[in-house]
Order: structure tokens, then C-alpha cells, then sequence
């Protein structure tokens, strides 16, 4: 059996604006469904290591597939902008609670997010190796302390989902064929119209009604 190894991943927007470094452990581990008694909303499970697809009419039409972590506020720093409130799009569907964040410039959308944020001095010298590397390449940064965003870590209970479409192609165990091949994707059923009570049970291997592999 393959050992899982935690690495720093990079993605960025289509014009470049919008870099961040995402920590994924890879190859992944295969969650077990919850039962409806656990999960009475069919709401994804936090604290894992998660890809999924909704079929959600917003997930849909924007094409994500979605990455959750196990620790969004260790696993996550988003380099440019610093200020995504400020200086991204955001666009607010349904009642408004998630931040679905693109670039001005190229409409491309990295990550949503809920929850509180801040900005911190990430130390680039005191960084592991792989970090290390990654931010000299990304950022350009030496061996000072650089500002990078992130969620919130004191008392985090916000939500925090990566668009796997967004992350920079070629790098070390990073394949995005794979994750479907091995079934490593949760289809989520959460169509607005099917309404409460209605929706099915998440699952691997086949999307629900209107969705998408």
C-alpha cells in the first residue's frame, strides 16, 4: 500500500492575480458515507481530507470540483490577493452565507470560503523544505518572513473549498485524472429543486440527477 505524503501544492488563477499554496495528502484516503442519521442535510463532513462534486445549480454551471482539508487555516495560504473581500469578485447565491470568490481579471474561481480570516508573516527560513521551495518559486520570496492570507485559525468553524480546476499542472503526484479513475470523488446530491427530505445519500462513483462526473 502507497504511504499518503502531506506536500504543498500550487494554484493560482488564470491570469496569475490570484496564487495560493494548498497542502494535500497524497495519494488520498477514501472517506467512509455517512448514514443520513449522521448526516441528516447532506452537508460534506468537515475535518477530512475530501473531493467531491455537487450538483448544486452553483457547483454546476461554475464547473468545481471541490477539495476540502482537514485543516483549512494550516492547510491553506493564499499569496495574492491579501485582501480578497476587497479585491476579488464575490459573488453571493441563495441566502447569501458563501463567498464565491473569482478574479476581476479572468473570472477564473479558486476557492470559496465562509468564516472569519487573517493575514499572517509566514517565515519562509523556519519553513520545511517542501514549503520552502515552493514559496521561492511562487512567490519569489527569500528567506524573510512574507504575508500570506489564510482562515482563520483560532477557533475555525468556517468552510473552505478549493476548485481542483484551479490548481498549476506538472507537479510531483499531483494527477486529477487519478482522483476519478481510483473513485476518489463524493458525489454529493444537493439540487435546490429535489427539496428537503428528497435528496439521496452522498456517494462514490456516479454522479446524482444533473450532475456531472
Amino acid at each position: 500500500m502507497t504511504t499518503s505524503i502531506r506536500r504543498p501544492y500550487t494554484g493560482s488563477c488564470h491570469c496569475g492575480s490570484t496564487r495560493y499554496i494548498l497542502h494535500l495528502n497524497l495519494p488520498h484516503t477514501r472517506i467512509r458515507i455517512p448514514t443520513k442519521e449522521e448526516n441528516p442535510d447532506n452537508r460534506p463532513p468537515t475535518d477530512v481530507q475530501l473531493f467531491y462534486r455537487c450538483n448544486c445549480t452553483v457547483c454546476q454551471k461554475a464547473g468545481i470540483l471541490h477539495i476540502l482539508t482537514v485543516s483549512p487555516p494550516d492547510d491553506f495560504l493564499l499569496l495574492a490577493p491579501l485582501d480578497p473581500e476587497a479585491e476579488l469578485g464575490d459573488y453571493r447565491a441563495r441566502d447569501g452565507g458563501v463567498h464565491w470568490y473569482f478574479c476581476k481579471t479572468c473570472g477564473m474561481r479558486c476557492f470559496a470560503f465562509i468564516g472569519p480570516s487573517e493575514v499572517v508573516d509566514v517565515d519562509v527560513g523556519a519553513a520545511g523544505e517542501s514549503l520552502r521551495d515552493v514559496l521561492s518559486k511562487k512567490a519569489g520570496a527569500g528567506a524573510g518572513p512574507i504575508k500570506a492570507w489564510r482562515p482563520k485559525k483560532e477557533g475555525w468553524q468556517g468552510y473552505l473549498s478549493i476548485n481542483a480546476g484551479s490548481l498549476d499542472a506538472g507537479q510531483e503526484g499531483l494527477d486529477l485524472r487519478e482522483w476519478k479513475e481510483k473513485d476518489w470523488v463524493m458525489y454529493l446530491d444537493l439540487l435546490e429543486a429535489r427539496g428537503p427530505g428528497t435528496m439521496e445519500l452522498p456517494r462514490y462513483g456516479i454522479p446524482h440527477e444533473d450532475g456531472m462526473y
